[in-house]
C-alpha cells in the first residue's frame, strides 16, 4: 500500500523546483494560474506544496513556463549537495581533536 506521507518531501522539493522556475519566467502567481486556466488558490496550494497537481496541470505549467514536463522533477542538484555533506562527514569520522579543530577553524574562515 503507498504511504502518501513518504511523498510529502517528493511534494516540497518539486513545489520549490517549480516557484524557481516560475520566478525565473517572471510570472506572477496570478499571471500563470491564468494562463494555465486553474484557480490561484490553487497555484498557491501546488507552489507551498501542501496539494498535488493533476497530470493536465502539470503539463499546463510545463508549457506555460516553457520546460519538460521532467524538469519539474529533477532534483539531482540536491542529491549532489547531499551528497558532498556525506563525503565530508566520512571524512572527519577518523579525525583526532586536534585535527577536528583544525579543521573547524579552516571551514569556519571559509564561511565568514
Amino acid at each position: 500500500m503507498l504511504n502518501f506521507d513518504s511523498l510529502i518531501p517528493v511534494r516540497r522539493r518539486s513545489a520549490d523546483k517549480f516557484v524557481r522556475i516560475q520566478r525565473a519566467a517572471n510570472l506572477s502567481q496570478d499571471q500563470l494560474s491564468e494562463r494555465i486556466g486553474i484557480d490561484p488558490k490553487h497555484l498557491s496550494r501546488i507552489e507551498l506544496g501542501k496539494s498535488f497537481s493533476s497530470l493536465e496541470t502539470l503539463e499546463g505549467i510545463a508549457t506555460v513556463l516553457q520546460v519538460e514536463l521532467k524538469d519539474l522533477f529533477d532534483f539531482s542538484h540536491l542529491e549532489a549537495n547531499e551528497m558532498d555533506k556525506k563525503q565530508i562527514e566520512e571524512l572527519l569520522d577518523g579525525l583526532n581533536q586536534d585535527k577536528l579543530r583544525l579543521v573547524y577553524k579552516v571551514v569556519k574562515s571559509l564561511v565568514k
